[in-house]
């Protein structure tokens, strides 16, 4: 069974559409992205999210509405008015979701083709950019398959598992096809230890409190027939005491700073820290375009903060008393008391000493011996 594609982009209309993850996993519906202003909206109300997936559709979104004869003309007719226009949009479309680190680095690239150009005309560096963004799509799906067997490979060697012996995983928040231009970073390791005939069982927490992991990983999981249970994120410790077949806990990142240390969403530092405490395998799974080596630390990541109803509010179809579904009937019901003060940050810093290995599509990192990890090699 093919992988979800939750990014349709076609070259010979540059037309660009992508799922509403907003409405998975009861609705399956498709958004057209026509401009700029549409992927920024897109991604900062989180129509689309993972870091791999923001920034391919920023720099999409910038493609088709530079290269559309309706949008065109909005950026000049002068080399000198495009060039502008265009580094004002980058400069919009990064503010949109400031954490995830393959947003900044996908628009600085932009940028520094806008400025490195040998163009004569508007015209060829449209081209330039235009080409750019589709070779971003291209890339980040046969990066992620290397990711996954990269990831996979390391795990079966690590533990020295024999033939035909499995092994249970456990992630968090969605890192699939639904975070990507398709197969995914985390979950493509679960993926791919499933293909392989290592995976006995995939778990995967909710993510509270915007529910990735419960609308979006379960719903991949369930739609690529992989064995699945759903837990919530508080159950990560009793899980692990439970299950001793887990013998992985592997986690997307939306920045890895030079010293290993990894944001990711909110929850993969305690859990990082149970897995540390059940000697469980904690990997990261990042390809090169999430990894920031001029950020030192994760003490210099700046975390996002989303909107409190968030957290105060929960959405979703209305169940009769038979328990039948209605998709057609969304509903918003508050579930926390009015008046109480709200903390709620995207994002948390796992510290590197509780990661094991950094999974890239390059291959495999683990930490030196002083302790920290060495990304050099992979720039």
């Amino acid at each position: 069974m093919p992988t979800l594609q939750a990014i349709r982009y076609y070259k010979d209309s540059k037309t660009l559409t992508i799922l509403d993850q907003l409405v998975l996993p009861h609705e399956t519906r498709y958004v057209t992205i026509n401009s700029s202003d549409d992927a920024f909206w897109a991604i900062k109300n989180m129509v689309v999210r993972g870091a791999p997936a923001i920034a391919i559709v920023a720099a999409l979104g910038l493609a088709v509405e530079v290269a559309s004869k309706e949008t065109r003309p909005q950026f000049g007719t002068s080399l000198s008015e495009v060039s502008l226009n265009i580094l004002t949009r980058l400069d919009h479309l990064v503010s949109a979701r400031p954490t995830a680190v393959n947003l900044s680095q996908a628009a600085n690239a932009l940028r520094g083709i806008v400025h490195a150009t040998t163009a004569q005309s508007p015209d060829e560096l449209i081209a330039e950019v235009v080409d750019y963004a589709e070779k971003m799509l291209e890339h980040d799906i046969s990066d992620n398959k290397n990711i996954g067997e990269h990831g996979s490979q390391w795990i079966r060697k690590e533990l020295g598992l024999k033939e035909g012996e499995k092994i249970s995983v456990l992630t968090i928040c969605n890192t699939g096809s639904l975070a990507t231009a398709g197969y995914g970073t985390a979950l493509g390791i679960i993926r791919s230890l499933h293909s392989q005939g290592v995976l006995n069982h995939a778990y995967c927490l909710e993510t509270r409190p915007y529910n990735q992991g419960s609308r979006l990983t379960a719903y991949e999981l369930v739609y690529e027939q992989i064995p699945a249970t759903l837990v919530t994120d508080s159950m990560a410790g009793a899980l692990l005491r439970a299950t001793p077949d887990i013998k992985l806990v592997v986690v997307g990142a939306d920045r890895v700073a030079a010293n290993g240390d990894t944001a990711n969403k909110i929850g993969t530092y305690q859990l990082s820290t149970l897995s540390k405490v059940h000697g469980v395998k904690f990997m990261v799974a990042a390809p090169t375009t999430s990894i920031d080596i001029n950020t030192k630390s994760g003490d210099d990541i700046v975390i996002e903060e989303r909107p409190h109803n968030e957290l105060t509010t929960t959405k979703g179809p209305l169940i009769d008393r038979d328990g039948r579904v209605d998709p057609e009937n969304i509903i918003t019901i508050a579930t926390a008391a009015k008046g109480v003060n709200i903390w709620n940050p995207a994002f948390d810093v796992t510290p590197k000493e509780n990661i094991d290995a950094v999974a890239t599509e390059k291959g495999v990192l683990t930490k030196s011996s002083s302790g920290s990890y060495d990304f050099s090699t992979l720039f």
